[in-house]
């Protein structure tokens, strides 16, 4: 039960919006098996003034942060940032316009179905 932000430097229509939180969560579902229904993503849009980035990144950088339990092997972590390259990438999102962070935060730590530690779920 990820908690995944992604951060942009425009203003998305409705359309794009959706097109990349479908991008960011299939990408999730595949490499790090998240149920397909377990879909928690907010999109922030920055000023891009507000929003400063490597020289020669583009309107389009997006930061992709996931907060979820940890356990996930290396190997599903390096499936998932590649999965999010290749997906973003197919909406025009270059490579190297991409960061991507993983928060591995403990169980006990996540206040779930109305207030429920993550460890007694």
């Amino acid at each position: 039960m990820p908690c995944t932000t992604l951060s942009v430097r425009k203003p998305l229509s409705d359309e794009r919006a959706r097109a990349l939180v479908d991008a960011v969560h299939s990408a999730l579902v595949d490499a790090l098996k998240v149920p397909e229904h377990d879909r928690f993503v907010r999109i922030v849009t920055y000023a891009p003034e507000h929003f400063v980035v490597p020289a020669g990144s583009t309107e389009d950088y997006t930061l992709v942060e996931v907060e979820l339990f940890p356990g996930r092997t290396l190997d599903a972590k390096r499936t998932l940032y590649r999965l999010l390259v290749e997906r973003l990438g197919a909406l025009g999102i270059p490579a190297t316009d991409t960061r991507f962070i993983l928060r591995e935060i403990p169980p006990e730590n996540w206040g779930l179905r109305g207030g429920v530690a993550g460890t007694d779920l």
